[in-house]
């Protein structure tokens, strides 16, 4: 059965600090926020490429929302691109927008003990 667990991108813009979240669905809201930071920042395909460590075939995968594409990478793209990638379980949104560190193997303990 489809869960409706959701996964946010927090996006601290350049501009004022303003923070900016999208809510991810599926590859195409990725392919939407990866462009428009992309664009924002001034940067071409092949620019964040190059930040990335990838070919600029790569980078046009994502942001045409091709779904294989390795998620290592894409945390390295999210990475340069200055987004935050957050889980977050219905009800508990509350929890995203701590400033300090998250222990991840604490939270992979507390569900796998469930």
């Amino acid at each position: 059965m489809y869960s409706s667990t959701y996964v946010d991108i927090t996006v601290k813009s350049s501009f004022g600090g303003k923070v900016n979240v999208m809510r991810i669905n599926a590859m195409g809201d990725v392919a939407a926020a990866v462009r428009g930071r992309r664009k924002e920042l001034g940067l071409s395909q092949a620019d964040l490429a190059r930040r990335v460590g990838v070919s600029r075939a790569w980078t046009n995968a994502v942001e045409a929302a091709k779904p294989r594409v390795e998620f290592d990478l894409v945390l390295r793209l999210f990475d340069r691109l200055g987004l935050r990638l957050d889980l977050v379980q219905p009800g508990l949104r509350d929890d995203v927008w701590t400033d300090g560190s998250v222990d991840l193997d604490a939270i992979l303990d507390q569900y796998s003990n469930q």
